[in-house]
């Protein structure tokens, strides 16, 4: 099911460029949907649409841009708020040593970390570095070195996933400053308005007490 509302620029432009993105990720040969990439997807689309018009309307979208792809949107929120629920109780310690834990999550993780070594089976995007990332903040593992760490245990090039990390922040930056230019330019047309419709009783004041202009006055 289609989205059929306009959607403010501000957003629209955003999305399209992460919907072509996010296609030709997606027909990739060695494509495999997992958790990891769910939650990158869903942690950089719900910060992209904060303060989006209405919570309906931007579900709305999140559900038609994921069936858009031909995948299911119910089941990359289920994926990512478990894995938010269970980076939320761990440490540094058990996100990199995952391999040696049960559960899963961990399972979750081990599978990855085998495909991703074998690289056919495994492959890497812009979101599955925002999604460990997003495993880091919950657990309150910011350290430079847990990244390190849980890339290597991942098979992952940390490289590859710092300088994707660094583009997803500059354009957070540039969308909270076209947020603040949109909302500037909604106030002004707000004050405006009011300022217009301020005056129309005014002139109907004048008109019905016969005052009307005098030229030259």
């Amino acid at each position: 099911m289609s989205y059929r509302r306009p959607i403010p620029s501000v957003y629209g432009s955003v999305l399209q460029e992460l919907i072509v993105q996010q296609h030709l990720m997606r027909y990739k040969k060695s494509y495999q949907y997992d958790p990891i990439f769910s939650l990158g997807f869903v942690t950089v689309y719900d910060r992209l649409m904060e303060g989006y018009p209405t919570e309906e309307d931007k579900e709305a979208i999140f559900r038609a841009y994921i069936k858009a792809l031909n995948e299911d949107p119910d089941q990359y929120r289920i994926d990512a708020q478990k894995l938010e629920a269970w980076a939320s109780i761990q440490n540094a310690n058990n996100l990199v040593e995952f391999s040696s834990r049960e559960g899963e999550v961990e399972n979750i993780l081990k599978d990855i970390s085998k495909r991703a070594a074998t690289k056919g089976s495994f492959s890497y995007s812009r979101f599955f570095a925002i999604g460990l990332f997003r495993l880091l903040e919950l657990a309150n593992a910011t350290e430079p070195t847990i990244l390190e760490k849980l890339c290597a245990a991942l098979n992952v090039n940390k490289q590859s996933v710092d300088r994707d990390l660094d583009v997803y922040r500059n354009l957070l930056s540039k969308l909270v400053q076209a947020k603040e230019l949109m909302k500037e330019y909604v106030t002004r047309e707000k004050k405006k308005r009011e300022e217009r419709e301020s005056q129309k009783p005014n002139e109907a004041v004048k008109k019905c007490l016969g005052i009307y202009p005098i030229a030259g006055w």
